[in-house]
């Protein structure tokens, strides 16, 4: 039996190298999901040689920061994480990526995550059709199910403890939602006044370098005279 070897990181389950391929054969910045047991991470990346660039990052504690009082690896707070990096990306002039997952499955967090991200205002291709519903980001299915617990209030208390400590009532988890939503969506992007400097850059660098070769060429004409 003849032995094929394999690249490491395929043996790892690291890399995914047909999707990494696509990656930098269409020269996109791509984002990045991942989610453990208790928080989520979400990164806008660029591709180099040398070692992916962190262009952006979003983590759900920082949620806190805003208010939030719910769970930090629940599909509210994946759909709220993305929404913080797209605003991040926006703030630092990104307005474009796509999602590249590698060797993990597209799950329904990662897809509140990356909804987040368009909502907020970053143009990233998807299908409408593999978001989660409105309804499970604002979680009202969490509020549904804590209304049907009240008849078992032990039962109640120990599903929700984490909330109760936190002051929060698992009722009134989509008007939380949407406070945090709110006060997030109230940052604001520095979209359309990265365009005008951009522009204004690019003019500015020609114009320079014109200047300076025609200083160069009356330099060496003047040199010439000389001699």
């Amino acid at each position: 039996m003849r032995y094929i070897h394999t690249i490491k990181r395929i043996r790892q389950h690291k890399t995914n190298y047909r999707k990494r391929a696509a990656i930098l054969v269409g020269r996109h910045h791509f984002i990045t999901v991942k989610v453990s047991n208790q928080n989520v991470l979400t990164r806008l990346l660029d591709p180099d040689i040398k070692g992916d660039k962190v262009l952006a990052t979003a983590h759900s504690r920082e949620l806190v920061k805003q208010g939030w009082n719910g769970s930090l690896n629940s599909l509210p707070a994946c759909y709220l994480t993305g929404i913080l990096l797209g605003k991040k990306c926006l703030e630092k002039n990104f307005d474009s990526g796509v999602l590249y997952t590698g060797m993990n499955p597209f799950t329904s967090r990662v897809a509140a995550c990356l909804k987040g991200i368009v909502d907020a205002g970053v143009h990233v291709p998807a299908s409408e059709d593999s978001f989660p519903e409105q309804d499970r980001l604002d979680g009202n299915h969490i509020a549904d199910y804590a209304k049907f617990l009240q008849k078992d209030k032990s039962k109640y208390e120990s599903r929700f403890s984490l909330l109760l400590k936190n002051g929060l009532k698992p009722e009134d988890y989509p008007a939380h939602v949407q406070k945090i939503k709110s006060a997030l969506m109230e940052r604001p992007s520095n979209a359309s006044t990265f365009k005008e400097e951009s522009k204004f850059t690019v003019k500015t660098s020609k114009h320079l370098n014109a200047e300076t070769s025609q200083t160069r060429s009356k330099v060496k004409s003047g040199s010439k005279k000389s001699e």
